[in-house]
Order: C-alpha cells, then structure tokens, then sequence
C-alpha cells in the first residue's frame, strides 16, 4: 500500500508538472515571437521610409571646371545658402559634386553622367562648364555661376528673358574701373602686359575690353597666351621684362596658379592687377569687384527657385556690377614698394587684404 500511494504521488506530481511547464514555455514563445515580429514590423518600416526617401530626394548636380580659390568660394558659398534655405544634403536633397581639373573631356563624362542619373538640376560653375553642359538643357534645367559674357559664350541670346534652358549669374570683371585703379596706384605705367587662356572666353572677351581701353588711354599692350597654368612662370618672367604691370582678368588657367605669378611679380617689382578678390587674396595687389560669396549666394536662390516650380525663362541672369569693392593686398604692395594712396584707403569700399 505504501508502495502504491508513493507511485500515486509521483504522477499527481508529474501531472502538475506537465499542466504547468508547457503553459510557461509557451507564453515566452510567444512573446519572444511576438517581439521578432514587432522588430520584423518595424525594420521593414524603416527600410520603406529609407527607400521613399531617398527616392524623393530632390537632386542637385554640380560641376566645377578647376579648383581655385575664386570657383572654391562660390561652391562653398553656394552649399551654405542652400542650407539657409533649408535644403540638407542627404536629408532632402542629394548635392554630387564633381570638378573637371581643368579638362574639357572630363566636362563632357561629367555631364553624360548627370543625364544618365537625372538630376533635378545641374549647377556648373565657369565658362567652359556651362558651354558643356549645354546638352543637358534638353531635359534638365542648368544654373550657371561666373560666366563673364553669356551671350558671347553662346550659352543664351537674352539675359531677361533666358532662351535656351539655362540661366545663371555673370561675374562680369570691370575692365574701365579696375584700370582706373591701375594707374591712380601706378601712375607712371605706360605698357600694359595680359596674360590670357584664348580657349576660355571670358577672357577673350576681357581683352576685346582692355584693348579699347589701353587705345583710350594710349597705353601700349602686350599680350601673351597660355594653355595651361605650368605655362605661366615662363610666360609672366618674359613678359614683365617688356611690360610695367600685367593685367589679368578672370582667367581660371591664370587663377589656378596665381601664387606663381606673384612670386614672378615680386622679383620682378612689378605690380599684377587683376579681376576678382580671389586673386588678390592669393597675391594679386589689386582690383574693384564683387564678393564671390554673393555669387554663389544667388545661384543658391536660382535653384531654390527651379526646384519649387519655376521655369528657367522665368529667371533673369544677375549680373554683378553696382555693389563694388576696392581690394588690395596690403602684403604685395609692402613687397613691391607701393604705397597706397590715402584716398583709397579711405574710401568706404576698401577692403584690405594681407
């Protein structure tokens, strides 16, 4: 009897054990399930949200013919007003940006690639650039920034009414007012020296303008054309030994190399005049001119404008030349034995640069 009541025993309790257990062990299952599911849920939440984001970011393209410090200002200036303007990269819109190094093949690649990707918009930055990038207006809307002379680049016929799917701001050099300069600080100069890349033109076209002016003033004018900036120390030694100053404009092949030329001014002791505070900033003694900031500023604005809805036609091209500023490296003068007269020290719109 003992013998049957402890077996009775050991199954009520296996029973017990059996009602319990499996009870338990299915509860965590299914919360641990529940959970997976839940985490399942929402990954594949967040991968939708990732996918509709990125499918909706709005894309802007950017191309930069070379990096200098005048085109550097511009794209750096273009990004942080895009950010004012409440446009984040990787956020709300996807900024590429891309520089050709100076090289017109690379240009063409750049643009292929944009149209493949289709951009939303494509920013190119230079003369040479917006001439590329001129097939993408097809079926792509271009603003371009720093481009002297629009319609003799051939980039459009109407600088109020843009007609072929493009429109931009112009970084128009004022020849008459920077040469004015020229001789208020260097009176006695009677040869004019330019340097000059003949394949951009903008500076073509600033020679047509320098040209008259040197005839106005009966100045006599040398020029002397470059390919590449690793022409520009041979060609800036040869000509400061016919000329009293040199003068270039623009140029983004003389740009790139800037600091090389100032060197060769300041052994020759003659000045460099020059066309955008930029080049002061790498040694140029001086200019009259725009902030480069304000260009890419208004670029900014163009392309705000064109992503929420209007036409390029729509959009007159800006061209910068009321609100100059005097620039000059206080440095550079130091080094050549200038001094730089009171008056335009003075004058509220100077800017000095060391």
């Amino acid at each position: 009897m003992k013998l049957i009541k402890k077996l009775g025993i050991i199954a009520i309790g296996a029973v017990l054990m059996a009602g319990c257990t499996p009870k338990d062990a299915t509860t965590r299952s299914s919360t641990e399930s529940t959970a997976a599911e839940s985490s399942a849920t929402e990954s594949g939440k967040d991968e939708s949200k990732a996918e509709n984001t990125d499918k909706d970011l709005k894309k802007i393209g950017v191309i930069q013919l070379v990096e200098h410090k005048s085109l550097d200002i511009i794209y750096n200036s273009f990004k942080d007003e895009l950010k004012n303007l409440g446009y984040i990269d990787g956020e709300n819109v996807k900024i590429t940006f891309q520089n050709a190094q100076g090289d017109m093949s690379n240009i063409t690649s750049i643009v292929q690639g944009f149209e493949g990707d289709k951009q939303d918009v494509v920013v190119g930055i230079a003369t040479p650039v917006a001439q590329g990038a001129m097939s993408l207006t097809k079926s792509t809307p271009v603003v371009f920034s720093a481009v002297t002379d629009p319609i003799g680049a051939g980039i459009l016929t109407d600088m109020n009414a843009p007609d072929k799917g493009m429109t931009g701001t112009s970084d128009a050099v004022q020849i008459d007012k920077i040469m004015d300069l020229a001789l208020q600080i260097s009176p006695d100069v009677k040869k004019v020296g330019f340097i000059y890349n003949p394949g951009e033109d903008n500076s073509v076209t600033n020679l047509g303008l320098l040209e008259n002016y040197a005839k106005e003033k009966n100045l006599e004018l040398e020029t002397v054309s470059i390919s590449t900036s690793a022409d520009l120390q041979t060609a800036a030694a040869t000509l400061f030994e016919k000329v009293d100053m040199i003068f270039v404009s623009n140029d983004n092949t003389v740009a790139e190399a800037m600091p090389i030329l100032t060197s060769e001014a300041i052994k020759a002791k003659k000045p460099i005049y020059v066309g955008a505070d930029s080049m002061v900033m790498d040694g140029g003694l001086a200019t009259v001119g725009i902030d480069y900031t304000d260009l890419g500023k208004e670029t900014a604005k163009m392309v705000d404008e064109i992503i929420k809805g209007k036409s390029v036609e729509e959009i007159p091209v800006k061209v910068f030349k009321d609100d100059l500023f005097i620039y000059v490296n206080t440095d550079t003068a130091a080094a050549l034995g200038i001094e730089i007269p009171e008056s335009i020290r003075t004058d509220k719109k100077f800017v000095e640069i060391k």
